[in-house]
């Protein structure tokens, strides 16, 4: 039996896909120690793992961004803001999350700490002892790769000196390029998605592994809605949603693609992903378009596989599961690694990039119409469905795990 400290940013994008490792890692046998925001205690529990809360200065909750970091609801969306996201969300949690990764490896002699790799405070343990002296350390790319170098149009130079001066603050140094280092000094990078996704790099380690996506979590009691027969009645399904973290403003693009579409011969899914969401859009439309099917939740892998395209704002997590299905994708998102991943939409030929996470009712149209009119889209999704199968993260990370425990 292997012991495994998994340590997760307290927000549903970066947990979620932590909790699926988590819980293969149980059902195998491991002992697994879950270092997560307070909020996850129940879900990490319903596992099978311990659950150990994050020190209250490196929590917050994602549903409450504005709330959690006022400042940061002041920015403008795009650089400003994830300059802000960088310093602040992710940055200045690492002394509290490196000390308690500390405390509790003095008292679980972990074989393999496990980190999503925005989780900045697992890599002063990479970066203070060299291998064989302390835990596997492996990220894990719940988001696109950072760029090779600089910090490029989309984020401020002056967070490169903010994290050197708060790892310096923990007794370690950055080895160069902060963006860099969250692929460079894990002695594990592993990516959740495929070649096919990804741009081309010759700059990247040995460390570095394309692993695939995750598979989906497990759907627990879910009722069918009425309307649910509706899917396989011949009608394009065209499912939107803004995923579970910017999906505060409905209006962005939720709204607007019930509006646009409204008119139109397909079926429209609206997944609110939020408690009221059905009530919001009606509050917003007064009257739900006749072909409109608006949902609190509803679990994307029963879903998608009735879908002929979905519109996000381009979470990593959900443009995945459409690619998984073979559904191309219509893209609008500028906050967080949003613009990077419909950039990576445009580029693989799965889908149409907006450029705005409030397009315009013409091109909101224009670009589903065109999606489901042109057949190369959902070809090349169906590839990249196909080059899914090629690859078992989970089967990855057990193997990293099981070699770790031989070696310690």
């Amino acid at each position: 039996m292997s012991k495994i400290i998994i340590a997760a940013t307290p927000a549903h994008g970066h947990v979620a896909p932590l909790l699926t490792i988590a819980a293969d890692l149980v059902r195998r046998g491991d002992k697994v120690v879950f270092l997560g925001g307070a909020r996850f205690k129940e879900r990490v529990e319903a596992v099978g793992a311990y659950f150990t809360a994050l020190p209250a200065e490196a929590d917050y909750d994602d549903r409450r961004m504005d709330r959690e970091f006022p400042m940061r609801g002041q920015l403008p969306p795009g650089p400003v803001q994830l300059g802000f996201d960088v310093k602040h969300i992710f940055g200045d949690p690492v002394p509290a999350q490196y000390e308690a990764l500390r405390r509790l490896l003095a008292d679980i002699p972990a074989d393999v700490v496990i980190s999503d790799n925005l989780f900045l405070g697992a890599l002063p343990l990479s970066l203070a002892s060299g291998p064989g002296t302390r835990p596997v350390t492996v990220s894990v790319g719940v988001s696109p790769p950072p760029p090779a170098t600089g910090w490029g149009p989309e984020i401020h130079v002056d967070a490169q000196e903010y994290l050197e001066k708060l790892f310096e603050s923990v007794g370690v140094t950055l080895p160069g390029f902060a963006l860099t280092s969250l692929i460079t000094v894990p002695d594990h990078y592993l990516q959740l998605t495929v070649p096919g996704f990804e741009f081309p790099r010759d700059d990247l380690p040995s460390s570095f592994r394309f692993v695939g996506p995750l598979p989906s979590a497990p759907t627990g009691t879910f009722e069918r809605p009425s309307w649910w027969k509706e899917l396989s009645d011949g009608r394009p399904v065209v499912v939107t949603t803004q995923g579970t973290f910017a999906n505060v403003d409905l209006e962005e693009l939720v709204i607007p693609t019930l509006r646009v579409l409204a008119d139109s011969g397909a079926l429209v899914v609206a997944a609110t992903a939020r408690p009221g969401g059905v009530e919001d859009v009606r509050a917003i439309m007064g009257d739900i378009p006749g072909n409109a099917r608006p949902a609190d939740f509803i679990p994307f892998d029963l879903l998608l596989p009735h879908a002929d395209v979905l519109v996000t704002n381009g979470g990593y997590g959900g443009v995945h599961a459409a690619l998984r299905h073979g559904v191309p994708l219509v893209v609008g998102g500028v906050t967080e690694d949003k613009p990077l991943i419909a950039a990576r939409v445009a580029w693989s030929g799965t889908g149409i990039d907006l450029g705005t996470a409030r397009p315009d009712d013409a091109a909101l149209r224009s670009a589903v119409n065109t999606v489901l009119s042109t057949p190369s889209y959902r070809a090349r999704a169906q590839e990249l469905a196909k080059e899914f199968t090629r690859f078992d993260a989970l089967e990855s990370i057990a193997e990293l795990v099981d070699a770790a425990a031989r070696q310690g």
